[in-house]
């Protein structure tokens, strides 16, 4: 039996992908910028804001999933409280798997070209992302989206 391996897609479509995700499982404010030029640490950034600690939880897990079987492997994940420290490294799906859902407030997925913040609302507007990195342009990242569209989900 031959093993066939996934075809890597490029960051930037990891980053869309990424917000799709979020788009799809209804997050809130998503935000796609390209950090590219400006910032040495990460090309993009994904920054969106659930509503509930399970869907935060559920939302980093498909995205780690997505990214993995696409060729960008999580480097880490911080943000989620676990049950008990642990020197085995442990994949996204048992770190999230051990969250004390509802704690934490932010979740950060690292795929070093590509960093996904996922906020609750109230660490969404403290450290307001989008103003410290104001100066980097923000993707379309949906299917369709007119050049002057905000890309937000409406209530």
């Amino acid at each position: 039996m031959t093993k066939t391996r996934a075809r890597k897609i490029t960051v930037r479509q990891l980053a869309i992908e990424a917000a799709r995700i979020a788009f799809d499982r209804h997050c809130e404010d998503i935000v796609v910028l390209d950090l590219r030029g400006i910032s040495p640490i990460t090309d993009y950034f994904v920054i969106f804001t659930g509503t509930s600690g399970r869907q935060m939880a559920s939302v980093a897990d498909e995205i780690a999933e997505a990214a993995a079987k696409v060729g960008h492997r999580t480097l880490n994940v911080t943000g989620v409280k676990t049950l008990r420290p642990s020197r085995r490294r442990r994949s996204v799906a048992e770190v999230l798997e051990r969250r004390q859902l509802g704690e934490g407030g932010w979740t950060l997925l690292d795929f070093v070209d590509v960093v996904v913040h996922i906020f609750d609302d109230e660490h969404r507007h403290y450290y307001d992302l989008e103003l410290i990195w104001g100066d980097a342009p923000r993707v379309r990242w949906q299917k369709n989206q007119p050049r002057t569209a905000r890309t937000t989900r409406t209530k």
